[in-house]
């Protein structure tokens, strides 16, 4: 990675005086109102807000999905004006993300054709990808076949057979039950640590938000606006029994869920 100055690296991502704003009946309906902050090499960060707070609008924009109206998304330093090649987004609605038709390895072994990697190295990497995610041996299986924890650990494999530097993710746990929530955590902070991938995770659920992150943006109600950037500081490895009875988690899940919710 390129450097700004002697001794100091360029964050993966930053968010500068970011607007989004939409032309509804002829008028105008700002969603993001000014929202700023970066993520360093290796970050977890998180993003909670009010439902309605443009969240989701807010990781379009710093994917290169939607473009902002105002301010700037750079990505390891460079305007975001696409998706960047070395950066992946995974989605909340996974049985969208996957063809049906296509066995769980041809999914995966997409973006790796796309890459013009090797077959005999395609077939080795789709099959690190699924140990990783914890499915060796689902290769030949079909998504419908499988659960939707499964077929989100799937459409996580994907997104990480680009290798990317950064992964955006949309409340990507949402639509599975809370056991399997929890083994999906689990599975993306080892994910995290095995591939040594930056994380930024939208999310409404602010005990996951906690769990999972290095640090949290909390934003406004809509038009947002960053309320508070927050160092979670919690020791890991982090486990769901012992971390989540911490008094600090406990703490620091009280005091998000106030600017959350404005109680």
């Amino acid at each position: 990675m390129s450097e700004q100055s002697a001794g100091t690296a360029v964050p993966v991502l930053t968010a500068t005086n970011l607007v989004k704003a939409y032309q509804v009946d002829g008028e105008q309906k700002v969603a993001v109102a000014d929202v700023s902050f970066e993520v360093g090499k290796g970050e977890f960060v998180c993003v909670v807000g009010p439902s309605g707070a443009g969240k989701t609008t807010l990781l379009r924009c710093l994917s290169g999905l939607m473009p902002p109206t105002g301010g700037q998304a750079l990505f390891e330093g460079q305007p975001i004006d696409r998706v960047p090649d070395r950066l992946s987004v995974v989605f909340q609605d996974y049985s969208r993300s996957l063809f049906p038709w296509s066995k769980v390895g041809h999914n995966i072994e997409l973006p790796l054709k796309v890459k013009g990697v090797a077959k005999s190295r395609r077939r080795a990497e789709v099959e690190q990808l699924l140990d990783a995610v914890g499915l060796a041996g689902a290769a030949t299986r079909y998504p419908w076949q499988l659960s939707g924890g499964m077929q989100q650990r799937v459409a996580i494999a994907r997104a990480l057979a680009y290798r990317p530097d950064l992964l955006l993710m949309d409340e990507p746990f949402a639509s599975v039950d809370a056991q399997t929530r929890f083994e999906l955590e689990d599975m993306i902070l080892k994910i995290r640590d095995e591939f040594g991938v930056t994380i930024v995770l939208v999310t409404h659920d602010i005990d996951e938000a906690v769990y999972l992150a290095d640090r949290i943006v909390v934003l406004s109600r809509a038009p947002s606006v960053v309320e508070r950037i927050v160092d979670v500081g919690l020791a890991r490895p982090r486990s769901q029994s012992e971390t989540r009875h911490d008094g600090k988690f406990v703490a620091l899940r009280t005091e998000i869920l106030q600017m959350v919710t404005g109680g």
